[in-house]
């Protein structure tokens, strides 16, 4: 098995036809059937439609094998987090999709009325502070949130070593950020640093003197950032870790910090839509999701830290009991977003 995925996974990173973060598009999946291994019981066959905020590497490899266990015709729907949670919304009364896979957790929580909930036969295996109590989604990964400079820009010994150095005037305009509207990585990264300085005055405080420093430079998905930093259009970024270590891995001339102050690893997950027409097809696909091949993928391949008890750890990176973390209000990010989101809003336009 592990062989197929990775043979999979080689011959699939070399086609761009998915769209990455932020951009939207409509990207049918062919077919494949034949069973190659799965001990998944459940009747083969039918269609599934998946809204994804995902980047391509990681979205076609896993659907593909996918469609070669269960012989499930998959359409991938590809956008910002942000749009596409308005997506489901807006379909609430005839829906479209079948599963959200894989915006932030705290972003699904949000639009949790908007989802079915559903306890994955893997639930189990799968490690508890993850876990949504309500069932409403199913963790995906967990996704710590990092600062990533350009090694060629940002002279040894300069790198930001905190949220604090963000606001140093050397790099006004120099910072890749998302806006967290549209991005649902960019907006736990806003509650990272809000949640760092205090969820009162003295965090939007912080949060006004960083926005100051974009120099309205607010991209509109969380995949120009990383694609930023790495071509030398921003000195610095805040992004998604293993985004950021996907670079590296690729011999990127970039490097990554994690915040003095302590950051977040809140899961991303995956949530079946309120109503789905493929109702059978979108629980499948969440027990695949973590699964342990589809699990030890994303590891490997990846540099995702995986939700499961038995996850190995990933070599070569710092390990998750050695990063400091904020002690992060999921209840917050979720009850609060929309409030947030206006704050930060009108902090760019200058409306506060």
């Amino acid at each position: 098995m592990k062989k197929a995925f990775t043979g999979i996974l080689a011959s699939l990173l070399l086609v761009t036809t998915l769209a990455g973060c932020g951009t939207e598009s409509a990207a049918p999946q062919n077919t494949a059937s034949g069973d190659t291994g799965t001990k998944n019981e459940a009747k083969k066959g039918g269609k599934l439609t998946l809204y994804s905020p995902n980047a391509a590497e990681v979205n076609n490899p896993i659907i593909k094998e996918f469609q070669d266990r269960t012989g499930i015709e998959v359409q991938l729907i590809s956008g910002g987090t942000g749009d596409l949670l308005k997506r489901v919304q807006a379909e609430a009364v005839s829906p479209q999709g079948d599963v959200f896979w894989a915006g932030g957790a705290d972003s699904l929580e949000a639009y949790k009325k908007f989802f079915e909930p559903y306890k994955t036969k893997e639930n189990d295996n799968l490690l508890p502070e993850y876990i949504d109590k309500n069932g409403v989604w199913t963790p995906f990964a967990a996704l710590p949130m990092v600062i990533m400079y350009n090694k060629e820009l940002v002279k040894a010994g300069e790198e930001p070593k905190s949220w604090n150095d963000l606001l140093d005037p050397k790099w006004k305009g120099k910072i890749a950020y998302a806006d967290p509207a549209k991005s649902g990585s960019s907006y736990t990264q806003l509650v990272t640093m809000l949640t760092a300085f205090g969820k009162d005055d003295k965090g939007w405080d912080f949060v006004k003197k960083f926005v100051k420093n974009l120099d309205g430079k607010v991209l509109s998905g969380s995949g120009l950032v990383y694609k930023g930093v790495a071509d030398k259009e921003f000195a610095i970024g805040i992004t998604l870790e293993e985004a950021a270590l996907r670079y590296v891995e690729g011999g990127a001339k970039v490097g990554v910090v994690y915040p003095s102050e302590g950051t977040s690893a809140v899961p991303d997950g995956a949530a079946i839509i309120k109503g789905a027409p493929n109702m059978e097809q979108a629980k499948q696909f969440i027990d695949f999701l973590v699964g342990k091949d589809v699990q030890s993928l994303i590891q490997k391949e990846f540099k995702r830290r995986s939700v499961r008890k038995d996850a190995e750890a990933i070599q070569g990176i710092v390990q998750t009991k050695d990063i400091k973390l904020v002690n992060y209000d999921f209840d917050f990010a979720a009850s609060k977003k929309d409030d947030n989101i206006k704050h930060f809003s009108k902090i760019i336009t200058g409306a506060e």
